[in-house]
């Protein structure tokens, strides 16, 4: 019966949400060719230490996190699809210049144009499949979708990229380019598409009736105000955004600062080992994304994600004590890692959907965006850690920072929230 309904829900799906299925997979992909091997890159084309390469990347992050907040407000105001254009035309020119730039400050400026374009699509995307598809268990569906084929598109770049010998190859981020070119062809064909369709589904008496319902149905606007009221008087939430932030700190390291250690111990066939971590990664999240959440149902979303934490801890001493040369070890620590991740990540989305009231639920997601900031700094602070303590103390740190994050946990019940009737939205 779920199989039938779920089967036909796809088939509700508009065309242009398959062009952005298919976008995202070759994207994804394309991006996890090359990306995660910047950090190698910089470091055997220009000796920069672990501290300098993660400056260079938690400054492009921390910019992009800025950006993301004005995103959606921007798209809103010149149109989803010109900004989409657009996003897709700086993509292009910054992994184009990225495939020729040869100085350490032009790897700067051209990192900070991809992290900015990459903060920008985004919310573009699921604000777009927000607007074609407006049945709610289906534009459900079309999110979880979205997110099983970006970790498809991750699991299969960089073991594509080794194959074909092009991984860690500054030239190979002409395929990203070429990629999201081609992806800025089918957009046009689907949102053309999509506006032939629309003016043709608008001639019928129920869709008009349907439109109009919706335009009175004002989402409520959150201003800058309301969100530091928010901020300021919830200390549940305060406590939530700490942690929260610490995890994404710990688990950032993955992609910066665990590659950073791996190159210079000088980890056997460097290449090959972080593509197959990449991979491992997502295909452990495909594969257990739905199982694990089945299997957890039953216990409350704090259990579940002190569990997830508990994993989390053996993941980090387990990366801790590794031999540099145990191939398969590296590989099980990033499966229990990305066992807490599959439990984490959904999980801490659904705990603020439960904290926030019905008139403030923008807010709170807007003030849940704080937690990137986690995966900003990472970079420079597990950079700096590695240069002065070195790669095991760079892990036991985060495996003391998941303690202190369960015990953020264990007193969310008790602290003070706002009078929530006192805070209106306009």
């Amino acid at each position: 019966m779920n199989s039938d309904v779920s089967l036909s829900r796809f088939k509700q799906f508009p065309r242009l949400m398959w062009i952005f299925l298919f976008g995202s997979f070759i994207t994804r992909g394309s991006y996890y060719m090359v990306w995660p091997f910047l950090a190698v890159i910089l470091y055997e084309r220009f000796a920069l230490s672990a501290t300098q390469v993660g400056l260079i990347l938690s400054s492009a992050a921390i910019i992009s996190v800025f950006t993301s907040f004005i995103g959606s407000s921007l798209s809103d105001r010149i149109g989803r699809h010109q900004l989409m254009y657009l996003t897709g035309v700086l993509y292009i020119i910054s992994f184009s210049l990225l495939a020729e730039v040869d100085t350490v400050s032009g790897y700067v400026v051209v990192m900070t144009l991809c992290s900015i374009a990459t903060s920008l699509w985004r919310p573009l995307t699921s604000a777009a499949i927000g607007d074609i598809i407006t049945d709610p268990k289906t534009r459900e569906l079309a999110m979880q979708s979205l997110y099983f084929i970006v970790n498809v598109g991750c699991a299969v770049g960089p073991l594509l990229g080794v194959w074909l010998g092009l991984t860690g190859e500054q030239s190979s981020f002409y395929i990203t380019a070429v990629a999201f070119a081609l992806l800025l062809v089918l957009l046009y064909w689907g949102f053309k598409d999509q506006t032939r369709d629309k003016s043709k589904t608008e001639s019928s008496d129920s869709q008009k009736t349907q439109r109009t319902n919706i335009k009175k149905t004002k989402a409520p606007v959150v201003t800058r105000k309301i969100m530091m009221t928010i901020l300021l008087e919830d200390k549940l939430l305060q406590c939530l955004i700490l942690a929260n932030v610490l995890c994404m700190f710990i688990y950032a390291q993955m992609d910066s600062s665990l590659i950073q250690y791996l190159t210079r111990s000088e980890a056997p066939n460097l290449l090959e080992l972080i593509s197959a971590m990449i991979f491992t990664n997502a295909l452990v999240i495909i594969s257990t994304q739905f199982l694990l959440l089945k299997m957890m149902a039953r216990h409350s979303l704090i259990k579940r994600i002190q569990f997830g934490l508990l994993l989390l801890i053996v993941s980090q001493v387990w990366l801790a004590i590794n031999p540099i040369d145990l191939f398969w070890g590296w590989i099980g620590a990033v499966i229990v890692m990305s066992l807490a991740e599959t439990i984490l990540f959904p999980t801490m989305n659904v705990h603020i959907d439960r904290l926030a009231p019905d008139h403030l639920r923008g807010a709170y997601f807007g003030a849940a965006s704080f937690y990137e900031f986690g995966f900003a700094f990472a970079p420079l602070g597990g950079g700096i850690i590695l240069d002065h303590f070195g790669g095991y103390w760079l892990f036991m740190t985060g495996a003391a920072l998941s303690v202190f994050v369960i015990y953020l946990y264990s007193i969310l019940e008790r602290l003070p929230r706002p009078d929530f009737e006192q805070i209106k939205v306009n």
